[in-house]
Parts: structure tokens; C-alpha cells; sequence
């Protein structure tokens, strides 16, 4: 069973980041990306990749982040 784990603060996802942990990511409390690994984020933006050459860009503020761990 999976664990999800929001992310909040930049060391939530330098930590994502580093472990090339599966996310989730909501909006409006919809699912609208899930799968991906996160390649790099900012302030404003996360950058979020599914496959080889699909990159989706997430507005940090207007979206919810979670890591998923398997346990």
C-alpha cells in the first residue's frame, strides 16, 4: 500500500527530487498529473516529467504536491 506524502517546503522536494519519488499532483481537488518525477521546481513553477518527452509544468501555488512511497 502506498504512503502520500504532501509537499510543502523546498526541502519536501529536494527530497523528492532526490529520490526520483513517484508524485501526485492535484488541483481544484482533481488528480491531474500522476506518475511523474519531479525535475526541478521554484518558487512559481514545478517541473514535473511522465515519460521521455512529456514535461508538464505546475503552478506551485495553485496546485498540491504529493510523494508516493511504497511501504
Amino acid at each position: 500500500m502506498a504512503q502520500s506524502i504532501r509537499l510543502e517546503t523546498d526541502q519536501d522536494f529536494e527530497e523528492a527530487v532526490q529520490r526520483h519519488a513517484s508524485v501526485r499532483v492535484f488541483k481544484n481537488d482533481h488528480m491531474i498529473d500522476s506518475g511523474g518525477i519531479i525535475l526541478r521546481f521554484d518558487d512559481n513553477i514545478v517541473v514535473v516529467q511522465t515519460s521521455v518527452s512529456e514535461l508538464t509544468y505546475h503552478s506551485r501555488k495553485e496546485c498540491e504536491f504529493f510523494m508516493v512511497r511504497q511501504r
